[in-house]
């Protein structure tokens, strides 16, 4: 059989928003949005979709990373065309959210077709996806696009991150609006991430399960970080959510360099909108959906370490010994890497 190929392309540039899920990617990718020829944040589901079918080994390394190269081009086609646009008003990934919303609609009306070709190597976009947890799964991505993709990973304290991941754990997983690629295991159907720790993700409740996911992905985006860099000379950045939203000018350059592009007043803009910098990391923003994701405000005159007591005590109530003892660990090895909160 033939080897699959493609070597032409459209996108020049695209980048890759990931990172487990409270780890506050939309946050990020909001803001990348706004800085100079970045599109309007998206989500590639088709994409997600091949990385997690080639790990498990049901698609070969030649189909998946031409269907990558091929979705992304169709997506950046497609948006530059107006379609496969979002137009949903209350979507954090609507274009009536975005700082430019007469971009999208001009663009319904303006030249397209054999057009576009010329119109972006002149305008050159930068696709701006916002993905979950896919560094660890992401290979056909580097294979396919390069030096063309970056990764900006976004990491959090885990103590930060739980109380979302086990609300999902709880509410969507095995739900029918679950898209995540799922796999049988005896008379289960399981989502592939879960592949080689089976039987704890069976054992635990929701919040036991978020504590092998944190524990069990966070060391495989290590594992991958490493590994990726050497084989594809990647282009991964990888940001601590929290030390971005005390102090995000040094990383803000690093973002805007990565992607060769720049930063401007409508960025400025979005880091108020979005509380940053703060005073303490737990001052989000008070806005529906993140209070649906388990986002709750520091209490009144907490220090940080207070405000990490209260979430640990919290999660303790609901975990057995043994995976409070690894979300101890994993807090602890996340400070001294990190994030080294004051007392």
């Amino acid at each position: 059989m033939n080897k699959l190929s493609r070597k032409a392309y459209l996108a020049e540039k695209v980048v890759f928003v990931d990172g487990l899920p409270g780890c506050g990617k939309t946050l990020f990718s909001t803001l990348i949005a706004s800085m100079d020829r970045v599109e309007l944040l998206s989500y590639t589901y088709e994409v997600e979709h091949i990385c997690a079918l080639y790990y498990l080994d049901k698609i070969s390394e030649d189909a998946a990373s031409t269907m990558v190269s091929m979705q992304t081009d169709l997506k950046l086609y497609n948006t530059m065309m107006g379609r496969d646009v979002n137009f949903r008003p209350s979507d954090l990934s609507s274009v009536i959210k975005s700082h430019n919303p007469s971009r999208y609609f001009e663009r319904l009306f303006d030249q397209g077709d054999e057009k576009l070709p010329e119109i972006i190597k002149q305008e050159r976009p930068i696709l701006n996806f916002a993905v979950h947890n896919l560094l660890s799964y992401s290979e056909p991505i580097w294979q396919a696009l390069r030096d063309r993709c970056v990764f900006i990973e976004i990491i959090r304290h885990p103590l930060y991150m739980i109380r979302q991941q086990a609300l999902n754990m709880s509410h969507l997983l095995e739900d029918v609006r679950d898209f995540t690629i799922y796999y049988a295991y005896k008379d289960r159907e399981l989502p592939y991430y879960v592949h080689g720790w089976e039987k704890n993700y069976i054992k635990s409740n929701s919040m036991e399960r978020s504590i092998h996911l944190i524990d069990k992905l966070s060391n495989r985006a290590k594992i991958s970080r490493k590994n990726l860099k050497e084989k594809y000379q990647a282009k991964i950045l990888t940001i601590p959510f929290e030390l971005f939203v005390l102090n995000p000018e040094p990383w803000l350059q690093q973002i805007a360099d990565v992607l060769e592009t720049n930063t401007n007043n409508v960025t400025q803009k979005v880091m108020s909108e979005q509380n940053v910098p703060r005073s303490m990391v737990a001052d989000g923003i008070d806005i529906e959906i993140y209070k649906r994701c388990g986002w709750v405000p520091p209490q009144e005159g907490t220090t940080e370490r207070e405000e990490i007591y209260i979430r640990r005590e919290d999660i303790a109530r609901e975990v057995s010994g043994e995976l409070i003892s690894v979300l101890d660990r994993l807090s602890d090895e996340y400070e001294k890497m990190y994030w080294k909160i004051d007392i």
